[in-house]
Formats: structure tokens, sequence, C-alpha cells
């Protein structure tokens, strides 16, 4: 369907843009579309061409940095020599003096309360409802419904008593670890309730207390026989709901039907990496969700076995605390906006020179101006602060434009300087080298770092495509470079001041179905110094939050602060291989690996307009896939075939096998349309190819340019 297009001053915009901010965006809001639309139009064009000169920019450091390996192919890389390079080109900054940042306004799920952060994508309405109610999870379902607990009946909808019996034993043991009874053990227990202030716990005619009295804080019901018990340990709350006459209760002499946990603590509503949003239609039902989100009147109706279903956001959870007053805790997760990066246009409004409009930039004002309806109430931010996360942004000058757009972007709204705060996704080479920098431009705003491996790795082999063969992927996590990035972020953000004031992120366990491993491995995180890190489902986010209960993040930074420091030389490590005299049987393995979640991913997102969805691997093991596997993928691939490890022909055919194992793995999905029928007419396959074949040459090896190009071909077909 072509786009149709209004006049406004001197832009072209998309008539159901227009109709979105007249009847929807701008409703109630003491905002004219005349004043919106004029605001938007005095400034777009200034911040447009600064836009297109940082892109420009980008692709001069790139060209001078390909020819500078390209000049020194074959002789060893001196490290000093290189750094002299880099900063002779204006890639590597000096670094300044030592400061503190100084963002005020945040929220104490941004400052004082470590937790997981989901990632939702912004189009899909049902998926962010339940993210922002994954609050509060039920830590008995989690347990009961992961391969964390085994039993006979793991796979099988019936109940398994014995199964039942194993998630209790499982949450006590985990009580009397860390919300521990003085003198008896959870497990032993006949019940509960308030007396004199404090929570009684009743056992063989006796009475206990917990060994911190002050991990109790309220309840709800009677005193003598509540329904609700609320506890607190590391700033996290466990709701333990008693109710004898629910099923899940039935073998408990207490009562206990359920445990709460408080889990996603925040949430970022994405509009980028896994969103498929190429055009008007797109853009428009990602705002409107986030605006529902925002005005809290979002609902989606749905049927499932056979029940017409609703769901809405869930409201503030009340109790009375241990004093008799009145308490209120947030019901839902804090919601963040991930704005797209400096990068990509799009064809929702189109400029008066002609060009569309860039979209991080269309992003800034309409998610913004979303989030006034918030401000408003303050049912998300109690502070009254706008969360924007911004990624792909590469070193100071760009981080700088960043601030420039929010300022412009508050002033058209008449907002308070540095009302919105800005999260910088630390994903770039670029960027990782001068960090301290980049935060220096967002002192007054910045509330998130994090980092991202997949889409860092993207970019470190593509700004050293032209140094030589890279290592395989699976040896990425070990190598120099990585250790000192994911070092080096912590540390530079606490010695700006982040703990207690602003997050410290970790990246994605990208494996839903694996919740066990998922406990084993991820505690790593936050001993890594990250007070939030990224999980997958409402699921993974109570059962990550248990981490947080085992360690006191806030004393964890405070011993971290004292370690050695990530060295830049490390950083700047170029991770070639040694040798490439790989077997051949060791290279296809590699390369099918990679194809095969590349075309997994690709299908759904050219051809269904997924963004984001789980993808099973080579040995069918489901991964949650978006645009930054797909980056790592393309340009590995890419770089090998550059280097002679493999060659366009072997490529191309195991690109076509893979495509029938996915093709295969896709068997039961209706809306799916084959691959492997006909190579040349699937605009999917050819796209993928694309990736690979055409990725040396796409801008930082990003995947968006060529995703959104067939995607729209698609659409329109």
């Amino acid at each position: 369907m072509q786009i149709k297009y209004t006049t406004l001053n001197r832009l072209k915009v998309s008539e159901n843009l227009v109709s979105f901010v007249r009847d929807e965006l701008l409703k109630d809001l003491n905002i004219t579309p005349e004043k919106f639309w004029l605001g938007f139009d005095s400034v777009i064009n200034e911040l447009a061409e600064k836009n297109k000169n940082l892109i420009k920019i980008r692709e001069d450091l790139q060209t001078k940095i390909d020819n500078w390996h390209i000049e020194n192919k074959g002789i060893e890389i001196a490290i000093e020599e290189y750094k002299k390079f880099l900063k002779d080109i204006n890639y590597l900054r000096e670094e300044g003096e030592d400061f503190k940042i100084e963002t005020n306004n945040v929220d104490e799920e941004i400052a004082q309360i470590a937790g997981p952060q989901l990632v939702v994508p912004i189009m899909n309405a049902r998926y962010a409802l339940n993210a922002a109610n994954a609050r509060w999870v039920s830590l008995y379902d989690s347990l009961y419904g992961t391969n964390i607990i085994e039993s006979d009946e793991g796979g099988s909808e019936r109940y398994d008593p014995l199964r039942g019996q194993e998630v209790i034993k499982y949450v006590r043991e985990f009580f009397d670890k860390y919300i521990p009874i003085e003198g008896t053990s959870w497990k032993n227990i006949a019940g509960l309730k308030i007396s004199n202030k404090d929570l009684i716990i009743l056992k063989d005619d006796y009475e206990y207390k917990l060994k911190d009295i002050n991990k109790f804080i309220g309840y709800r019901g009677n005193v003598d026989k509540p329904s609700a018990v609320i506890l607190k340990n590391n700033n996290l709350h466990f709701e333990i709901i008693i109710n004898p006459r629910a099923f899940s209760a039935a073998h408990d002499i207490a009562g206990i039907s359920d445990v709460i946990a408080e889990s996603a603590i925040s949430t970022i509503c994405d509009n980028e990496d896994s969103v498929a949003a190429v055009d008007a239609e797109d853009k428009v039902a990602c705002y409107r969700n986030w605006l529902g989100l925002m005005k809290g009147d979002l609902k989606i109706q749905f049927e499932k076995n056979g029940k017409n279903l609703e769901r809405k956001l869930n409201p503030d959870r009340s109790y009375i605390s241990r004093e008799g007053k009145n308490l209120k805790l947030h019901g839902r997760s804090l919601l963040l906006i991930r704005n797209v990066g400096h990068l990509m246009t799009n064809p929702s409004i189109i400029l008066k020179d002609g060009s569309e409009v860039p979209e991080g930039i269309m992003d800034a004002f309409f998610t913004t101006a979303a989030a006034l309806h918030d401000l408003k109430k303050k049912r998300n931010s109690k502070k009254g602060s706008i969360y924007i996360v911004k990624p792909k942004m590469h070193g100071p000058e760009e981080t700088e434009f960043t601030d420039l757009i929010f300022s412009k972007v508050e002033d058209l709204f008449d907002l308070k300087r540095y009302t919105c705060k800005i999260g910088i996704m630390d994903e770039e080479r670029r960027t990782s080298a001068n960090l301290k920098e980049c935060i220096r431009t967002l002192k007054n705003r910045v509330f998130f770092i994090n980092t991202g491996f997949l889409d860092r790795t993207g970019d470190e082999m593509h700004t050293s495509m032209e140094a030589g063969p890279m290592i395989k992927k699976g040896d990425m996590k070990t190598s120099k470079w990585i250790s000192a990035y994911e070092n080096n972020n912590v540390d530079i953000g606490l010695k700006c001041g982040f703990s207690g004031k602003a997050q410290i992120g970790k990246g994605m366990w990208a494996m839903p179905d694996k919740m066990k491993e998922m406990l084993n491995e991820k505690i790593n995180h936050l001993k890594a110094g990250a007070n939030c890190a990224w999980v997958p489902s409402p699921t993974a986010a109570s059962l990550h939050a248990l981490h947080y209960h085992q360690i006191d993040i806030f004393n964890e930074q405070k011993k971290i602060l004292n370690r050695e420091k990530a060295e830049l030389n490390d950083l700047l490590t170029i991770p070639i291989a040694d040798r490439t005299n790989w077997s051949v049987d060791e290279i296809n393995s590699e390369i099918s690996n990679s194809a095969q979640t590349l075309l997994g991913y690709v299908v759904r997102w050219i051809d269904q307009g997924v963004g984001c969805s789980k993808v099973p691997d080579i040995n069918n093991v489901g991964l949650m896939e978006d645009r930054a596997t797909l980056r790592i993928s393309s340009q590995h691939i890419a770089n090998w075939i550059h280097h002679g490890v493999t060659t366009k022909i072997q490529v191309m055919e195991i690109m076509r096998e893979m495509a029938k194992i996915v093709d295969k793995q896709n068997s039961n999905d209706r809306k799916y349309k084959k691959m492997s029928d006909s190579y040349e007419n699937s605009l999917a396959f050819q796209t993928a190819c694309d990736l690979i074949f055409k990725g040396k040459d796409q801008p930082s090896g990003y995947t968006e340019p060529l995703l959104h190009l067939n995607r729209l071909k698609k659409k329109l077909n």
C-alpha cells in the first residue's frame, strides 16, 4: 500500500501519522497539532543536517581505518602505533578530568533497586502488557514450568503433586538462606500471623520470628489470619499468598498457595532491534502502544484455550504496613522507551529537501509526546522523568547530538531541562573506547549504561574488517577485547558515580527454555557489577530476581571500585585469528551455524514482519533472536569470505542447505513460505544472502538498511 501524504508547513507527513497526532497523541494535552508540527518543522531540518554530517564522519573514519589496515597488511599491529593513528584521525579522544554524573529526579527502580530488566517489542501490545505486568510474577509457576525442577511430569499438562512439592521445597530452602527464621526452618512452619507489628511464624505450638525482623514490612487481611504477607530483602519483595482452599495449598499445613516474586523492575519498550517497523503504518502501531502504556489504558482482547480474555495494566499492590498504615507498592515495571539510532530514515515524513526524516529524531519527539500523559499522572515515573534508551551511538559527538535532540524536544513541549533521561547503550567500538567522554556529554541526563555483546562484536568485526580473518564466534567471549570491554563499562560507570544513582546493565540470556542454566550462569552479571541485566520473559525475570536476593549489588560495586581497571590496550586488541588452517569441516560447521540462525530470523522479518522471536538453532535449541544476532552472523561470514577462509560459492551452497532446515523447522507455521521452493523468488532468502555478500559495504555492518528495503518491497507486493 502506497503512503498518502499531507503537506504541513515544509513537511510531507503520512496521513495516518497526521490523524494519529491529532486524534490520539495530543488528545488531553495542552498542545495543538499546529504547535506540534510548527515546532517539529522549525528544528527538524537543522537536526537532520547534523545527523547526516555525523553519519558522514562514521563513513570517513571507517575508510581511514580500512586504508590503514590495508597499508599495514602482513605487519603485526603495534598497539601504541595503532592508538596514535586512532587519535590522529579523532577516532580516539583524550580522556578528560574525572567527574560525577549529575542526573536528578531518578526513580528508585533505576537508582536504588537492583533487579532484572525486560526488553519487549513495543509493536506487540500483548507482549508489552505482559512485560509491564511482570513486576510481580508467581515464583511457584516459574519454577514448576521450567527445567529447574526435574520430574517425570516435566513436559506434561497434568499436575504432578511430587513436582509441586519440589517447588515448595525449593522456595522454602531459598527463604531459609536469605530470609531465615530464628530457631526453625520455613519447611516446618504451620502458619503465619501478625502481632505487635511483628511477623509471627507458628510451629508445634511455638512462636518464632525472622532473624531480621525488619524484613517483614506488611500484610493483607486479618492480623490473625492474613491473606498475604510481604517480605523485603535487598530492596526486593516477596508476597506470600495464604489461601488454604487453593489447589496449590492442598498439601501445605501453613496454607501457603503461592509466592509472588518482585521480578522485572524495569522494562525497555523497544522501537529498535526487536521490531520490524519500516513505514508510517508500522511506526503508528509502535507509538500507539507506547501511548497506551503512558496513558494507562492499553488493553488487548485475545482468545486462549477457547476463552476470550482481556489483558490490561495491573494496578498498584495495596497492603497494611507493620505500623498499621496503608502501604502501596508499584504494580508495574518501570517503563523505558528505546528509540532507534542515528542511522536510519523513515518514509513517514518527507523533509523540504525531499529526504526521509531521520527515524531517531522522529522517535524522540513522538515517544516523548506520548510520555507527557504520564507526567500528568505519574503512574509510571513517580519522579516525573521520561526514560529514553538510545542505541548505536558512535563516540562523544553522537552522544552530544542526542543531548541536543532532547533539548529541542523539551523546548517544544515546555519541559524542564533534563526531564528526558538518556540510557547509553555501549555497543559500538568508538563508544567503548571513549565511554567516559560519552557519559560526560550526557552527565545531566544519563541514567543507564550497558553492554551488548552481539552488536558490539558485530561492530568490532566491521571496524577491523581489513585487519584479517576473525576468530570463531564462540571464541569471542574468551578473547582479550571482550573481557576488557565488559569490565571497562562497569569501571567507568562506577568511577562516574553511577552506583545508587543510575543503572549499569548487562546483556540478554538468549535461551528462554534453559532456566536452570540461566540460574547457574547469570549470577555472574551481578558479580561483574551489574545492577540490572536483560532477561527474555517474565518467567526468566522472576528467576533471575533470585540472584539479587543472593548478592547485595551495591556492596559488590564498592569492592569492584578497588579492583585493577580494564586496559584500553586490551579493549583495542583486534580479535584476528592466529591461524586459519581450520579443517573444511570446522569452517563449514561455523558457517552453517551462522547461516541457519540468520535465515531463521530473516525469513520471519521479511515475510511476516516479526522483529523478535524464538528461533531454533541448528541443534533445535530455541534462541531469542533480534537484529544484533543477525549483525554478528552476517559480518562474521562476510569477513571470512573477504579473507579467503571460505568462498562465496561455498557459502551459497551452505545457505541453500540451511534454508531447507529452516523450512522444516517452520513447517507447522501456516503463514510460513518456504525458501527452498524457489531460492531466486524468495525475497527473504535473497535478503539473507545480501546481508552476507554485501555485508562488508553495509554502514557499520548494520542489517537495517537491507532489511527495511526488502520488507517495504514485501509490503508493497
